[in-house]
C-alpha cells in the first residue's frame, strides 16, 4: 500500500450545542420510557430555538413519563440556567406534540404482519448500517475524532466545576492530523470555539483554551509540534450561542456521533430510537464485529455494513472491508460474522442488552470509542480467531 501523506480532519460539538441539547433530550425521554417499561416504542424528535423547546414523534409505552420535566432537568443538566443564554431551563416554553406509533410499523416489529415472518421481531425499518474500527488508538477509534471529543469533556468538566468561570454551554472543536499511510504523525491544527461571558477580552479566552483545555489533551500525544497551528475563537467573538444563536434539532451530528467521517455512514441518526430501530441498533452491533476484528488481530481496520428490509427479521446483506489491512481473505472474515454473531433484530437486542435505560449518555461526546456501553466489549476476539 502507498504510504502518502495525507491529513484528516474531525470535529465534535459539545454538549451544549444546540444540536446536542436536543439529541440528549431525545434520549432522556427514551430512557425515562425504558426504565419502567422495556417494551417501549420510542421515536422522539426535539426542536430548540430561543426559549423554546418541542418535542414530537411516536412513543407508544406503558409507564407515563413527565415530559416537561425530563425536558428542563436536560436542560438544567447542560447549563442553560440563565435567561441570557437565550435558553433557561426554568422560564422556557416546552411543547408536547408526541403521538403513538403507527400500527403499520407495529405490526413487522413485532412479527404480527406477513405470514412468513410471524411470530418473529422485524426491523423497524429498512436501510444500511455501517461500524467501523481501526488500531490507532486504544479505544480502537480513529485519532481525530477521539481527541476533538475529549477537548470538549475537558472543558465541559472545567466549566462545571467553575475552573474557568466564563465558560458558556455552547462549543465545538476540530482536530486535523496528519497521515503517514494509516499511522498518524502529527497535529497539524486545532480549531476551539466556545461561548463565553460578555466582558471577556479576547487574550484571556485564548490563553484560557489554550493553555488549560487544548494542551493538557493533546501534548501527552507526542504529536504537536511548532508547526501545529491553533484557531481559537476564530471570529473574535462567541457570546450568543446555544438555541439562540442557531436553532438545533435531534440528528443533525451524525458524523460526530460516529467516527468523524473517517468510515460511511448510512445516514440514520441515533438519539431518540428504541432498540427496534435498527438505525441504531444495527450501527452498534456494526461497531461490535469490527472492534472484535480489530482487537483479534485480523485487520488493522475494518468497516462492518449491514442491510435490512422493514418487518424482516434477518439482515439482507453483510460485508466486510478491511480496506487491504486484513491477514486473511475478506470473505473467510465474512463469514466468521455470519456464524458467530447473531445479526437478527432480536437477537442484536440480547447481545448487546439494548432495552435499558442507557441512552442518555451516549448523545454527547460520541456513541463509540467508551467502554461503558456493551457495544465496546471485545469478547469475541477468541471465536473469531478460531474461526477464522
Amino acid at each position: 500500500m502507498e504510504q502518502r501523506r495525507y491529513f484528516f480532519t474531525s470535529e465534535s460539538v459539545g454538549e451544549g450545542h444546540p444540536d446536542k441539547l436536543c439529541d440528549q433530550i431525545s434520549d432522556a425521554i427514551l430512557d425515562s420510557c425504558l426504565k419502567d417499561d422495556p417494551q417501549s416504542r420510542v421515536a422522539c424528535e426535539t426542536f430548540a430555538s430561543t426559549s423554546l423547546v418541542l418535542i414530537g414523534g411516536e412513543i407508544t409505552t406503558q409507564t407515563f413519563v413527565d415530559f416537561q420535566s425530563v425536558v428542563r432537568e436536560v436542560a438544567k443538566e447542560v447549563g442553560y440556567t440563565d435567561p441570557s443564554y437565550g435558553l433557561d431551563y426554568h422560564s422556557m416554553a416546552v411543547l408536547d406534540m408526541i403521538h403513538s406509533q403507527s400500527p403499520d410499523i407495529s405490526q413487522g416489529v413485532s412479527g404480527t404482519g406477513l405470514e412468513e415472518y410471524r411470530g418473529q421481531q422485524g426491523a423497524g425499518d429498512q436501510g444500511m448500517m455501517f461500524g467501523f474500527a481501526c488500531d490507532e488508538t486504544e479505544e480502537f477509534m480513529p485519532l481525530p475524532i477521539m481527541l476533538a471529543h475529549k477537548i470538549l469533556l475537558r472543558a465541559t468538566e472545567l466549566r462545571k466545576n467553575r475552573t474557568i468561570k466564563w465558560l458558556r454551554p455552547d462549543a465545538k472543536s476540530q482536530v486535523t492530523v496528519e497521515y503517514e499511510g494509516h499511522k498518524p504523525i502529527r497535529i497539524d491544527a486545532v480549531v476551539v470555539s466556545h461561548q463565553h461571558d460578555d466582558h471577556i477580552s479576547y487574550a484571556d479566552i485564548k490563553n484560557g483554551v489554550l493553555d488549560q483545555i487544548i494542551k493538557p489533551i493533546l501534548e501527552p500525544t507526542g504529536l504537536l509540534d511548532d508547526k501545529t497551528k491553533y484557531f481559537i475563537n476564530p471570529t473574535g467573538r462567541f457570546v450568543v450561542g446555544g438555541p439562540f444563536g442557531d436553532t438545533g434539532l435531534t440528528g443533525r451530528k451524525i458524523i460526530v456521533d460516529t467516527y468523524g467521517g473517517m468510515g460511511r455512514h448510512g445516514g440514520g441518526a441515533f438519539s431518540g430510537k428504541d432498540s427496534t430501530k435498527v438505525d441504531r441498533s444495527a450501527a452498534y452491533m456494526a461497531r461490535y464485529v469490527a472492534k472484535n476484528i480489530v482487537a483479534a488481530g485480523l485487520a488493522k481496520r475494518c468497516e462492518v455494513e449491514l442491510a435490512y428490509a422493514i418487518g424482516v427479521p434477518f439482515p439482507v446483506s453483510v460485508m466486510a472491508d478491511t480496506f487491504g489491512t486484513s491477514v486473511v481473505p475478506e470473505t473467510r472474515i465474512e463469514e466468521a460474522i455470519k456464524g458467530i454473531f447473531d445479526l437478527t433484530p432480536a437477537g442484536i437486542i440480547t447481545t448487546l442488552d439494548l432495552r435499558r435505560p442507557i441512552y442518555k449518555r451516549t448523545a454527547a461526546y460520541g456513541h463509540f470509542g467508551r467502554s461503558e456501553f456493551p457495544w465496546e466489549k471485545i469478547d469475541k476476539v477468541a471465536a473469531l480467531q478460531r474461526e477464522v
